[in-house]
């Protein structure tokens, strides 16, 4: 590592959490003399960049910021660099530095620092708002406030899978949400509905979520896992609400599946060019009734393989003539194959809110998960 590298990591590991990139900033222009350092973040729809110190948002797929993101690579144009700011997977925007340096050793050195600037940021996400508020284009309601801080992150790529979620309306989300973790032999995914509007079905999704991560961190089965979120949701709401769930466990060794649809949004298995719904037993929602016994089943991915996970605010949403339905799904299915899981879902429910004409009425998530195969 060069002096000058290590020179921005201590500076941000002592920068004040909202002041983190002012002072990368500062030692860009001593090091690099980079002029004007812009973070732009990602916004919550996934359809603007917003700089963070304010100004226009940065809009249309064939900027060089949108180019930078969606690539997740370098982009030169008219002396401005821009760099993806991701870690693990997490995309949270793109940096803009103007100059840039002509040096590829250079770039590639700010390339690093903008790794080191994602990294800083997630470290320094729970004790500042100001990148929260930042990424806001318009203000979220209470429930997609509650919803967004459930979440474990929008992507995520290791190496044997790539990940990615996304919740519509993004700005006034309910119910609707997602869960994931991962170690070295497994990822468990969950994807949730909670009956109900406005905040009540934000409170359940997030009881039902918390208890689905309470049983997973202590080691139970995914049955069982589900069993315990069940009686947790019935004990407080005595059946009057319920959480429709689809838990998913990947063995990433060998691309075995185990599987708990208790009311599930829908599954879809997309093997190279074809996309089948793949069956599963359906059983009764999260907290419908009292003692429920859950049953796992599996099924096998092959390296390549795509599953695609959408709630029923997808394939049931209508414009004024139609429903969105089957046809129109898989068929969004087929045609995003080839994009990376997070331009995938994106790609969808842009689809969605152009096929509904507006806001959707009722909520949506869509998960889109890669198994690469083996590490």
């Amino acid at each position: 590592m060069s002096d000058r590298l290590t020179g921005i990591r201590r500076c941000l590991a002592n920068a004040p959490a909202d002041l983190v990139v002012e002072h990368l900033a500062d030692e860009l222009a001593k090091e690099y003399a980079v002029v004007e350092t812009t973070l732009l973040q990602v916004d919550y729809r996934l359809s603007a960049l917003l700089p963070l110190t304010g100004g226009d948002p940065v809009r249309g797929a064939g900027t060089p910021g949108w180019r930078c993101f969606d690539h997740q690579s370098e982009v030169v144009q008219d002396g401005t660099l821009y760099l993806p700011v991701t870690v693990r997977g997490e995309r949270i925007g793109v940096l803009r530095l103007s100059p840039g340096p002509a040096d590829p050793d250079r770039r590639a050195e700010l390339a690093e620092a903008a790794g080191a600037l994602a990294h800083e940021l997630v470290a320094v996400r729970a004790g500042t708002d100001r990148y929260a508020a930042g990424a806001r284009a318009r203000q979220l309601t209470l429930a997609a406030e509650m919803q967004w801080e459930l979440l474990p992150g929008r992507s995520r790529i290791r190496p044997s899978f790539s990940l990615a979620g996304q919740l519509e309306p993004a700005y006034a989300v309910r119910g609707d949400s997602f869960d994931w973790a991962d170690d070295t032999r497994r990822l468990w995914l969950s994807t949730v509905n909670g009956m109900g509007e406005g905040v009540g079905a934000a409170m359940l999704t997030c009881l039902g979520t918390n208890a689905l991560r309470n049983a997973r961190r202590a080691g139970l089965e995914l049955a069982d896992q589900a069993a315990l979120a069940d009686q947790a949701i019935y004990s407080y709401h005595q059946g009057v609400q319920h959480l429709s769930a689809l838990l998913l466990e990947l063995d990433l060794a060998t691309g075995q599946v185990t599987a708990v649809d208790a009311g599930s949004p829908r599954l879809l298995l997309v093997r190279d060019e074809e996309v089948h719904d793949e069956p599963l037993d359906d059983q009764f929602p999260l907290g419908m009734f009292d003692g429920t016994i859950y049953q796992s089943q599996r099924f096998d991915l092959l390296p390549g393989d795509r599953l695609l996970i959408v709630s029923d605010g997808v394939f049931n949403a209508t414009s004024r003539s139609a429903r969105y339905g089957e046809t129109a799904l898989h068929r969004s299915a087929r045609r995003t194959r080839s994009l990376a899981p997070l331009e995938a879902v994106r790609s969808l429910l842009g689809d969605l809110r152009a096929f509904v004409g507006s806001d959707l009425v009722d909520d949506a998530v869509a998960v889109c998960l890669d198994w690469t195969g083996p590490a």
